[in-house]
């Protein structure tokens, strides 16, 4: 592994880099992030300093993921490592045994406020900015630009759904992932479609049925799906309590590049045009 030595900016132009390499990507110190959006918000924080590598492609499901022999290999020759917490990344710890790896390894969700063993911190804007500290703390960078950037986003959401009647603010999606958001922004979840933080598990007969019930009698009108799951549950619910079927939300990954949930910032934007909308029939919309 790379010997990892930090070089102050003023620096970082007449210094070829760390060790005996030549300066380009590959003597770069490699932080490598097990989910889509701590992975963006590593990118968002480190510029252009160090080589992020990413175990989850886009629209990859992490509650399921499946270590392939490169992300080890990636592990391995890691300087620093950055993990989110919780179920969406567990399958990290197999990596780190395997690997071998020498690299500081940082969860982040240990840096904030957990709704008890909900993983989905970064579904509150706020919870991404102490992420955003923690990494650049670990790689000695200012996150203030990027942190910034996250306060004019927690402000434009919440005066956006400011424009929603609170109790017209009702949501239901496939999983239990939007907790912190909702809890940030006077959101009142109402069900999902999977009764568990985890898209691992399956809705019993039992479950749809109660959930139907509680749309119809809470007056639901849009149920969400997400974008790494296929939402004919979430169609054949909404047909049978005449609520619509949102625009997918992004949950637990961001999407591909060119998608409106490409990094962490436009997901967040692109789940309240499409909650806002669904929850006023849209009445009211929202523009970032």
């Amino acid at each position: 592994m790379r010997r990892l030595c930090w070089i102050p900016v003023a620096l970082l132009i007449a210094v070829a880099g760390c060790g005996d390499g030549d300066a380009g990507a590959a003597d770069k110190p490699t932080v490598v992030a097990t989910t889509t959006q701590v992975g963006d918000i590593a990118r968002s924080v480190a510029g252009s300093r160090f080589k992020v590598v990413q175990i989850l492609a886009p629209n990859a499901d992490p509650h399921e993921y499946e270590l392939r022999p490169h992300d080890v290999a990636a592990v391995a020759d890691a300087d620093v490592v950055l993990r989110s917490g919780g179920d969406v990344d567990a399958w990290l710890n197999d990596a780190i045994d395997a690997s071998g790896t020498h690299a500081r390894v940082i969860t982040l969700s240990d840096g904030v406020k957990l709704r008890g063993d909900d993983p989905h911190w970064w579904q509150d804007p706020r919870n991404a900015e102490i992420a955003a500290r923690e990494i650049g703390t670990a790689l000695h960078v200012d996150p203030s630009a990027y942190i910034a950037k996250l306060k004019r986003l927690d402000g434009a959401v919440a005066r956006c759904m400011e424009k929603v009647p609170r109790d017209e603010r009702k949501l239901v999606t496939t999983h239990d992932a939007l907790a912190y958001y909702a809890a940030r922004y006077g959101i009142d979840v109402i069900g999902a479609v999977i009764p568990s933080l985890s898209t691992a598990g399956q809705p019993s007969a039992g479950d749809t049925a109660r959930l139907i019930e509680t749309i119809r009698a809470t007056g639901v009108k849009a149920v969400f799906a997400e974008s790494s799951v296929n939402p004919k549950v979430e169609a054949a619910i909404a047909s049978a309590t005449g609520a619509t079927v949102g625009k997918a939300l992004w949950a637990d990954t961001l999407g591909p590049a060119g998608s409106d949930g490409a990094t962490y910032i436009q997901s967040i934007e692109s789940n309240t045009r499409a909650m806002v909308d669904g929850f006023t029939g849209g009445a009211v919309s929202c523009r970032f």
